[in-house]
C-alpha cells in the first residue's frame, strides 16, 4: 500500500525539465519508429527482413540496445495501427530534426522498403508523402533512395558471396 501511495504522489508531482526532455525524446523516438513501421506496413505482408531493418535503424539512430529497439518497434507497430494520420508524427520530427537527420531518416525508410526485395507502389507513395510532410527536397529524397538501393544491392552481393 505504501508503494502505491508513493507512486500516486510521484504522478502528482510536477515534472522536472529533465523529465520533460526525456518524455520529449521518447515521443520523438516513437514518432520516428512509427514512420519506419508505416513503410513496413505499406505492403501486404511484414517480411522478417523489414522488421530487422526497422530494429537496426532504431538501434543505430537512437543508440538503443537490441531489446530496447525491439520494444520501441513493437510499440510503434501498435501505435501505427491506431493512428489516423501521419501529420501527428511528422510534425514532431519536422520540428526536431535538422535536414541531414530528416534525409537520413528517409534513407532508413527506403532501406525498410527495399529489405524484402520488392518495392510496391504503395511503399513509394508512403515514402513520398512522409518526405513531403518533412519538407525534404526532391533531390535529397532521390539521393536517399539511390543510397538505400545501392546499400541493399551491396548487402545482397555480400550475402551471396561465399
Amino acid at each position: 500500500m505504501l508503494k502505491t501511495l508513493r507512486d500516486l504522489l510521484e504522478t502528482l508531482r510536477p515534472l522536472s525539465s529533465d523529465a520533460d526532455s526525456r518524455a520529449e525524446e521518447h515521443a520523438l523516438q516513437l514518432a520516428t519508429a512509427v514512420m519506419l513501421v508505416e513503410v513496413m506496413r505499406a505492403d501486404a505482408s511484414f517480411a522478417p527482413s523489414e522488421r530487422k531493418v526497422v530494429r537496426e535503424a532504431l538501434a543505430a539512430k537512437f543508440r538503443l540496445a537490441d531489446d530496447e529497439a525491439e520494444r520501441l518497434a513493437e510499440l510503434a507497430e501498435a501505435t501505427a495501427k491506431e493512428a489516423t494520420d501521419l501529420y501527428t508524427f511528422t510534425s514532431r520530427i519536422d520540428e526536431s530534426f535538422d535536414m541531414p537527420r530528416k534525409v537520413r531518416m528517409i534513407e532508413c525508410m527506403w532501406q525498410v522498403a527495399y529489405a524484402d526485395g520488392v518495392l510496391s507502389a504503395h511503399e513509394r507513395h508512403v515514402l513520398w508523402r512522409i518526405a513531403d510532410l518533412l519538407h525534404v527536397p526532391q533531390g535529397a529524397y532521390v539521393h536517399a533512395r539511390l543510397r538505400a538501393q545501392q546499400a541493399g544491392e551491396d548487402g545482397a552481393r555480400a550475402r551471396s558471396t561465399p
